[in-house]
């Protein structure tokens, strides 16, 4: 409860401090008021974006609907991926090299290659960059968790009679698990930022509204926007990953006393 307080109070204080500087602003003009937003003129931005015209609640449902979609295939080929590479010496030379190659092309990069796949389909091409933005991380912390598994819980499955698909199964991918959230982590960071940055040249969701809240000069329609993907992160931050690390270093004996 204290620890919930102490981030209420910081950014009630580091409002304030904005709302003052605005108020200032008004008065002297430093700079243009139309160029500096107000957090105050942003919340009501929000309340009209969601329960009067419905352009932000659309535009959220459409954003949430990709990430969905792209980052639970993320998870899934990165996930196999990094299993192939990291049991498969010969995968690993070859896959895996192209992976790392991969890795380091921004996915926005992709989106005019996947608008002509896809024909021209947003929505698609748009997935398709989210899964690209999370695939490679998933697959690398994978394949790391699964080559970092100690080498005595193999010699012991091996003496117990395990053959080697049971000892990928029942010993090598458990062992890897802390290593896969941290993937999977990683996957939603890239995946999140790769949506917003496809839907800024492409169309429909947050990142398209925040495009158009620009082009009319609403900035404090943009702060609004730049509110809810910051507030989505710290949602999925908090209220999930964080749960789940805490449940699984626990579980793998990892946790600090």
């Amino acid at each position: 409860m204290t620890s919930i307080l102490r981030r209420l109070l910081f950014f009630t204080a580091l409002i304030v401090i904005w709302e003052t500087i605005y108020r200032f602003n008004l008065v002297y003009e430093f700079r243009s008021p139309t160029m500096f937003p107000s957090p105050l003129g942003a919340i009501e931005q929000l309340y009209i974006g969601f329960f009067q015209t419905g352009i932000l609640l659309t535009a959220l449902s459409e954003s949430i609907y990709r990430i969905a979609l792209g980052y639970g295939l993320a998870i899934l080929f990165g996930g196999s991926l990094g299993i192939l590479i990291g049991v498969s010496k010969i995968a690993d030379e070859t896959l895996g090299t192209l992976v790392v190659a991969l890795q380091s092309i921004p996915s926005i990069v992709w989106l005019p290659i996947s608008l002509i796949i896809f024909a021209g389909a947003q929505t698609p091409a748009i997935i398709f960059i989210i899964v690209l933005g999370g695939t490679w991380a998933m697959t690398l912390n994978m394949r790391m968790g699964i080559k970092n598994v100690q080498p005595i819980l193999i010699r012991a499955a091996r003496t117990m009679g395990y053959n080697q698909k049971e000892i990928i199964w029942k010993v090598m991918i458990p062992a890897a698990i802390p290593s896969a959230l941290t993937g999977a982590r990683l996957a939603w960071a890239f995946g999140w930022r790769a949506l917003i940055a496809a839907e800024l040249i492409g169309r429909g969701g947050l990142g398209r509204t925040l495009m158009d809240a620009r082009d009319f000069f609403n900035m404090d329609m943009v702060i609004a926007i730049m509110i809810i993907i910051s507030v989505i992160g710290l949602i999925v931050e908090y209220l999930i990953f964080s749960r789940i690390e805490k449940r699984v270093l626990s579980r793998w004996g990892l946790s600090k006393l």
